[in-house]
């Protein structure tokens, strides 16, 4: 026989085991988790949505190309400064600011002046978001840059890049180069649209605008 002893021991042992949760708690718990993400998402993917989606006048209404799915800079990359003390920064130090990026060798001749020159003025046109944007130039050959060039890029980045690890993250427009096309770069660091050099720019100032204007509830100037 049992004594009773024996059966308190046993039946303790048997309310102490774990249960295992059912599925409807498991669903739940679930949903839960995704409604937590959406709710942290939720400014990102609105301004997103006010870009891509909301076409106020209907139709395709942004100049520049938009780069669908936005490819993201790689973080671990390792940028070498040409302008100030040489030193290297970390790709994932550009995250923050909205970036137009331009590739030009060091050599720079005229059409790479007037890329810088117009790159300039785009930051410029934005008015009281320019602190939104930063400008960056990036160097994917070994030529020197030209000292006189240095001040025209202050407040920028002057960046030397290794040429086989930016043809994964930046490619150019159909019949183009990588000099011959701006690329806008969003906050979190994902390239998402691509605009020629030549292009107007009033236009692309256009993009620039609304883009920032679109993401205005998560961005803010400065670093």
């Amino acid at each position: 026989m049992t004594s009773r002893g024996e059966d308190s021991l046993l039946q303790m042992s048997v309310h102490s085991m774990p249960q295992t949760p059912s599925p409807q708690r498991v669903r739940r718990g679930r949903w839960q988790m995704i409604l937590v993400l959406l709710v942290c998402a939720a400014p990102v993917i609105a301004s997103y949505l006010m870009y891509y989606v909301v076409r106020p006048q209907g139709g395709r209404t942004n100049y520049g190309e938009l780069v669908m799915p936005p490819r993201a800079l790689p973080g671990e990359w390792q940028l070498q400064r040409l302008d100030g003390d040489g030193g290297t920064v970390p790709a994932h130090a550009l995250r923050g600011q909205w970036l137009l990026v331009t590739v030009q060798s060091g050599a720079c001749d005229a059409t790479c002046e007037r890329a810088l020159y117009v790159q300039r003025q785009l930051r410029e046109m934005l008015g009281r978001d320019k602190d939104k944007l930063d400008r960056v130039w990036l160097v994917p050959d070994d030529q020197p840059v030209q000292p006189a060039l240095l001040p025209a890029m202050a407040g920028g980045w002057v960046l030397k890049v290794d040429a086989v690890q930016l043809a994964t993250w930046l490619t150019p427009g159909e019949g183009r180069t990588l000099a011959q096309d701006f690329f806008i770069v969003d906050p979190r660091g994902d390239w998402m649209m691509r605009t020629p050099v030549d292009g107007e720019p009033k236009r692309i100032h256009k993009d620039l605008a609304r883009l920032i204007k679109a993401a205005e509830s998560w961005d803010e100037a400065g670093r």
